[in-house]
């Protein structure tokens, strides 16, 4: 049910416990509530939970709940109150229409307690009058039939529902425009989901609650509207500069030096709020610096110029570091940069400047000219990047207010740093500036520093030369690196996950090179073939461990790795570094995520699926909105991505392979090697055609070659059931010469090359024999299952398995039914509940497959 039963504020539980039997009861201020979970285990964990929040409630500002929301604003905002008779209820209930939205409490008293059954958005409502008394709310969900004392009293509730929809349909317009840009559908400050409020200034998208803190900044600084109430504010204009620029624009200004640990969360109070948006917006401390900060005279002259162009972005780091809106242009028919904007028919940059008129901006601070040889540090607490004098001697890096003083202005030990990252300016910020090369420096007081330079080559020297003094002489192999991240942290490996070692890791692209505490340099990881990468070591009860205590766990071919952290900033930093050279990174087949033999993920996730799942397909195409939802998924992380049937329809994945062929940048058989492939199709001699093919394969790049040679393979296995499925060799030439050499399909040529690979897919690939009667193997197998299927004697794929827990005796084994798509962690948790073992911190269970001569 989309509405919910009870909406229980956390604020105003006292207490929780356990009952037994699975039950654990909540107990409020004016009542208790008792609830049953599945198991044990999962009622523990509620209840830890739900003391944790609310603990941290306890000592916090109070958070307000919607349904709360409507009691505060209850004076001003509610059309209409009272008691109201339900459908389904035994008593009435208390009714509020606020805004565009309905409201239902269990009473009056609930009612100012904050404390309420559910809320009904009327965007998706409609009233209908069914008698004298009574009327339906009706929505998509749910049809609420209302009945009222009087005749009279139902009109009036009527009336006021209906002005609640034409107020929620005629204001949701704008948000719904707005939030068509994906970083607008988050708070710009919180980042809270659905943001209906906006500094029409900034151009940032904001929630209620930061707004409330905004309107504390003073129209001066932000000027605050609503999305659904100020509806006239909303000009056509305004309304394309938020579409234009939105969330992700102005925070990479903004935000672009915001250090984690003073950034705020949906749940922040209103105090770090306060705090953060006094610091973001008042005193720009977080902000990208403009390369003319503190130069008014060139400011302005920028400002001027950039009016003219398209580039808002420019125009709000400009005006946001100190250039005057109102500056003189030195241009008589045009005196203001509004009129050059006019002039230049730039309506955005002129609704832009229209709404920043009157802001009453900081100026900038003005600082020396950069000179060779000199390093601009910024320690992320400060509000500015400070250009300082710094040295690198004995072990210490030292920064000074200028290269004539003496006494430094802070240091760093080189023991005490963790971790040094390489930065790109383009992940500071989006403009051009003196900054092009930056990197940051993790110590031990979980500090981070950021220092830029004139050039990359600059910030590379600087990284290194660091480098050489913090990182241990066992792990010097490292330093030769063209690394993007360098720094030590604690790893288990292998069988023995007792105890952790300190580890070196480099991370250099998307291979991760790690060298152990005793100078031993393991294999690199190839981070985009890991089999499995994720947090934690499995399910947790009981005390929750902090983020830097929760290991990463990577898993490569072969291999288990956990990667833990002793601090929280670095570690973040790490994880997110190795999640995101760990996923796909472009559109061509050597930046997907790879299987061990070079295939990517979603190509042999794909094949997989449709071999176990239907070898008659490709006759039809799946449905557009399925496929690309699917083929999103996949690209974002295939390797999360578990297809199953009932939840995939076997022509979505084909269609969304066939999809993924078109649209692959540079195609599978490349721009440069494509015409040749087709050129070959003219050879009369079919040998000569051959040794063209197999030539013509070994130019191509080796990822290319291996999904080439798995999509024929697949192919080839499809043909062998055409009995049944109609789609011969010819047949799938004609699917999939046009999707894989990217044409309109007129050209037959295309075709006849996949007609070609398929009928002489031995000869071309080199098919060994032993390869060859795998191949005949798994066909037979395909074909029994399917057999066994269209008899009715067994589900295909399943099978019942006997497993044994910890050893094998009578007392220990479970017969258990094995889906084809289920996996080991899926069976170990399985076999857990069956024997009720809750999972306790740093408990790792595996699980093992043994032949028939009980070899793991």
């Amino acid at each position: 049910d989309t509405y919910s039963k009870r909406l229980i504020p956390v604020s105003s539980i006292s207490r929780v416990s356990s009952v037994g039997d699975q039950k654990f009861e909540v107990v409020t201020n004016n009542r208790n509530f008792m609830f049953r979970a599945e198991n044990d285990a999962d009622r523990n964990e509620w209840i830890w939970t739900l003391k944790q929040i609310a603990e941290e409630r306890k000592s916090k500002a109070p958070v307000r709940t919607m349904m709360s929301l409507a009691t505060d604003s209850g004076t001003e905002l509610a059309d209409k109150t009272g008691l109201l008779e339900l459908r389904g209820f035994k008593h009435k209930l208390f009714v509020v229409v606020a805004g565009d939205k309905v409201f239902l409490y269990k009473n009056a008293e609930d009612y100012q307690l904050g404390i309420g059954i559910t809320y009904i958005e009327m965007n998706v409502g409609n009233v209908k009058e069914v008698d004298r008394r009574c009327f339906d709310l009706i929505t998509p969900y749910r049809i609420f039939s209302f009945s009222a004392d009087s005749e009279q009293e139902k009109e009036e509730w009527v009336e006021a529902m209906q002005h609640s929809i034409t107020e929620a349909l005629s204001n949701s317009e704008v948000a719904e425009r707005i939030w068509a840009v994906e970083s607008n559908c988050f708070c710009a400050d919180c980042g809270s989901p659905k943001p209906d409020w906006a500094s029409i200034n900034l151009c940032v998208v904001i929630c209620k609650r930061c707004a409330g803190e905004h309107r504390g900044l003073g129209p001066g600084i932000t000027k605050v509207r609503s999305l659904k109430l100020d509806r006239k504010v909303w000009t056509e204009e305004l309304i394309e500069l938020f579409q234009q620029f939105g969330n992700i624009t102005a925070n990479q200004f903004w935000a672009a030096n915001v250090p984690p640990s003073e950034a705020i969360s949906p749940t922040s109070g209103s105090q770090e709020r306060r705090r953060f948006l006094i610091a973001k917006y008042r005193e720009g401390k977080y902000r990208h610096y403009h390369p003319l900060f503190g130069n008014q005279e060139e400011l302005d002259r920028a400002l001027c110029a950039a009016v003219t162009t398209s580039d808002l972005a420019e125009t709000q780091a400009l005006l946001f570091c100190g250039a005057s809106v109102t500056c003189d242009t030195g241009d008589p028919q045009c005196p203001t940069p509004l009129a050059l904007a006019e002039r230049s028919g730039q309506r955005l940059q002129m609704e832009f400047l229209l709404h920043n008129k009157t802001s009453g901006w900081f100026g900038g601070c003005h600082g020396a000219g950069q000179s060779s040889g000199r390093l601009l540090s910024a320690l992320l607490c400060c509000a500015e990047f400070s250009r300082r004098w710094c040295t690198l001697q004995d072990g210490v890096l030292s920064y000074y207010e200028n290269d004539r003083n003496t006494v430094p202005n802070g240091e760093i030990r080189v023991e005490e740093i963790v971790c040094l990252p390489l930065r790109s300016c383009r992940a500071w910020h989006s403009c051009s500036g003196p900054h092009e090369g930056t990197f940051e420096v993790y110590t031990e007081a979980d500090r981070l520093y950021l220092f830029g330079l004139e050039s990359p080559d600059s910030a590379r020297e600087w990284l290194k030369s660091i480098a050489k003094s913090f990182v241990h002489p066992h792990a010097e192999e490292l330093l030769a690196l063209d690394f993007e991240r360098l720094g030590r942290l604690h790893y288990k490996g292998g069988l023995t996950l007792e105890r952790a070692q300190e580890g070196w890791f480099a991370l250099v692209g998307s291979m991760l090179h790690v060298c152990s505490e005793d100078g031993h340099q393991q294999e690199p990881l190839q981070l985009r073939k890991l089999q499995e990468l994720c947090k934690g070591g499995g399910k947790k009860v009981g005390e929750r461990a902090p983020p830097s205590q929760i290991p990463l766990l990577v898993c490569p071919a072969g291999r288990t790795l956990y990667i833990q952290g002793e601090r929280k900033l670095d570690f973040l930093g790490w994880v997110h570094a190795i999640q995101k050279a760990a996923g796909s990174s472009g559109d061509t087949l050597s930046e997907q995520q790879l299987t061990e033999s070079d295939v990517p993920l979603l190509v042999d996730r794909c094949i997989d699926y449709i071999t176990q799942c239907g070898m008659g397909i490709y006759r039809k195409s799946g449905q557009n909105s399925k496929t690309t939802s699917l083929l999103e998924v996949l690209q974002r992380d295939a390797r999360c991505v578990r297809l199953k049937e009932g939840e995939h329809q076997v022509d979505d994945v084909a269609n969304t392979l066939k999809r993924f062929f078109r649209d692959l940048g540079d195609g599978l058989f490349t721009r440069q090697w494509a015409p040749d492939w087709l050129w070959a199709t003219a050879l009369e001699d079919e040998e000569t055609k051959v040794g063209k093919y197999r030539q013509l394969l070994a130019a191509l790049p080796l990822v290319n070659q291996a999904t080439l040679k798995a999509l024929i393979n697949h192919l080839f296995r499809i043909q062998c059931f055409s009995g049944e499925n109609q789609m011969n060799t010819h047949n799938l030439a004609i699917v999939f010469g046009p999707t894989l050499f990217q044409t309109d399909g007129k050209d037959y040529k295309a075709g006849r090359v996949v007609e070609d690979l398929i009928s002489h897919y031995v000869e071309i690939f080199n098919v060994n024999d032993q390869e060859m009667k795998k191949q005949q193997d798994e066909i037979t197998a395909i074909m029994k299952m399917r057999e066994a299927s269209s008899s009715g004697t067994q589900q295909a794929g399943d099978f019942i398995c006997t497993v044994y827990l910890e050893e094998k005796k009578t007392e220990t084994e479970q017969h258990v039914k094995i889906p084809a798509t289920m996996t080991a962690e899926e069976l170990t948790f399985e076999i857990l509940d069956r024997r009720k073992i809750v999972m306790k911190e740093k408990d790792y269970w595996s699980c093992f497959e043994v032949n028939e001569r009980e070899e793991a």
